[in-house]
């Protein structure tokens, strides 16, 4: 165990709707029985992407002590995603363009690199 960063979620505040998972390229958070879980502590790296889709605030970052995050069982844990991650604005996908995900009048999208500044200014 090592004092680190982590996610938390506040199962009072969490709705069950799921958009944290997507944000998430670890595959450390789950549905479960309609509320968002950290599975495995040792999965999540605390980078956080996940806090800015949840429409509730249940997500957060907090230091405490948790399994080291562990490169390897993220590589043994996640699958191959169902469907390919694309940019909402040019279509291009994570293996052409770095991707960020971003929050736009209530939805949960992706936006690569290049179509970025054109969101942010206009």
């Amino acid at each position: 165990m090592v004092k680190r960063k982590i996610v938390k979620i506040d199962e009072e505040k969490c709705t069950g709707c799921g958009l944290c998972v997507t944000p998430c390229a670890e595959g450390a958070i789950e549905i479960v029985d309609g509320k968002a879980k950290v599975m495995r502590e040792e999965l999540c790296n605390g980078a956080g992407f996940c806090l800015s889709v949840c429409p509730t605030g249940a997500l957060s970052i907090e230091e405490r002590e948790a399994p080291a995050f562990d490169e390897e069982a993220v590589a043994k844990h996640v699958k191959p995603a169902a469907h390919e991650i694309n940019c909402f604005s040019c279509g291009q996908g994570e293996e052409e363009r770095a991707l960020i995900p971003v929050r736009i009048k209530g939805e949960s999208l992706w936006v690569c690199t290049r179509c970025l500044p054109k969101l942010i200014h206009g």
